[in-house]
């Protein structure tokens, strides 16, 4: 069996992770070793920080949400459930961003989620 020369690969193995960590703070950025372990450190809160992205994301529109529900007469709760009741299927996120932008149109929401709530 021939033997294998690992040069070729293993100087690109390096480089990928010393491209990774460029501008990492000295030798952090310079020495393939402490390199290495920063990007992998690096890695791993990028991975979480992805998920926690959408929880703070829906908590934004939650609060956005339930300010917008309070200058109506109502709260978040009532909204929502009244949402639910009345068929309106229209998710957190635009919600958030009728709040903001469209307080009439929000307005006609609320109206429709208090009105399914009575009956």
């Amino acid at each position: 069996m021939a033997r294998i020369k690992r040069s070729v690969n293993s100087i690109k193995k390096r480089r990928k992770v010393l491209r990774l960590a460029k501008g990492y703070f000295g030798a952090k950025s310079k020495q393939y070793r402490a390199a290495s372990q920063q990007v992998m450190k690096s890695m791993a809160y990028a991975y979480v920080g992805r998920k926690n992205k959408k929880r703070e994301y829906r908590r934004l529109w939650i609060a956005r949400i339930n300010a917008g529900a309070r200058i109506c007469g109502t709260n978040y709760s009532n909204l929502i459930n009244g949402l639910k009741l009345a068929g309106v299927e229209v998710n957190r996120k635009v919600l958030a961003d009728l709040a903001v932008t469209d307080m009439n149109a929000f307005k006609a929401l609320v109206d429709k989620a208090l009105a399914a709530k009575k009956a």
